[in-house]
Formats: structure tokens, sequence, C-alpha cells
């Protein structure tokens, strides 16, 4: 059995994932970072499990749980439904680009909280529905049908920017 990695390779390998993660619960890069610095903090004050078979999954969960008792802690849950976290994309210099990662995040932030962050998990972090139910503690249909709204939403809002860029 392998051993436990450190909590600096854990860092290495997980920190930028999970800060995005905190980013679609807080909406504000600061409290995600402050977030993000307590989860390891909370690591590094215990041992980290030997054995663990997917330690991305696992370290999503404890984001997870711990994002949803920030969220409780602040009273910001209807806040955290209604906004984005700014600049979601990276600034693009081509402007047609610039313009989707505009509307992609504005379709985003229409998406209520339980779907965008199962978005979040299969589209950018590239869990399965498994792994999405194991790491938010919700049945995986209740995954799966998440995504399945979100995704309906997303095409419902971006349908028009298809329409516009597509070839004639």
């Amino acid at each position: 059995m392998p051993a436990a990695p450190t909590l600096p390779e854990l860092y290495d390998a997980h920190a930028a994932g999970l800060f995005h993660y905190f980013t679609s619960f807080t909406g504000e890069e600061a409290d995600a970072k402050d977030l993000l610095q307590e989860l390891f903090i909370k690591l590094g004050k215990q041992s980290i499990p030997t054995g663990i078979v997917n330690l991305r999954a696992w370290l999503l969960r404890l984001a997870h749980h711990q994002a949803v008792d920030w969220l409780r802690r602040h009273r910001v849950r209807r806040r955290a439904e209604e906004e984005m976290p700014p600049e979601m994309f990276a600034t693009q210099d081509d402007p047609d680009q610039a313009e989707f990662a505009k509307r992609l995040e504005a379709a985003l932030a229409l998406l209520p909280m339980e779907q965008r962050s199962v978005a979040q998990l299969k589209l950018w972090d590239g869990l399965t529905f498994e792994e999405i139910a194991e790491v938010q503690g919700i049945p995986l249909n209740t995954a799966a049908s998440r995504y399945r709204y979100a995704l309906e939403k997303l095409r419902s809002e971006l349908r028009p920017l298809y329409d516009e860029l597509k070839p004639s």
C-alpha cells in the first residue's frame, strides 16, 4: 500500500482545483483563499489517512463540507446562489473568446448553486457522477439530474450566442 502523500504534495497537486471549487461557493476570491487555508491547516493538524483510493474526491468532499458550513455560518446562501465569482475564466485577447467567456459566466450565474457546483465538478474537474455524488454526499441519480438540468439551462441561455456565431 503506498504511503500517504505529504501535505506539500497534496497542496501542490490539488490547491488550484480546491480554490476554484471554494470560489464557486463563496463568490469571493478572498473568502475562497481563507477556506483553502483553513482546509490545509486542518489537514496539517491530522495525519492523512493511508489507503484513500481517490485523494481528489476525498479532498473535494472535505472542501464541500467546509464550504457548506461556511455558507451556514455567514448566512450568504442566497448571495452565493445568485452570484458567480469574478473572472471565472482567464482574460482573453480574442474579442470573440472574451465575449463567449462573459456570456458563459453570466449563464453559469443563473444556475442554482447545487447545479453549478455539479457542472463545475463534471466539466472542469472531470469527476464522474459517482465521484460527484461522493464529494457532495448526494445520491448518484441526484448528481446526474443536477448536471442534466444545468446543461439544459446553459444550452437555453447560450443558444442565441451559438446562433449568432454559427456559419451561415
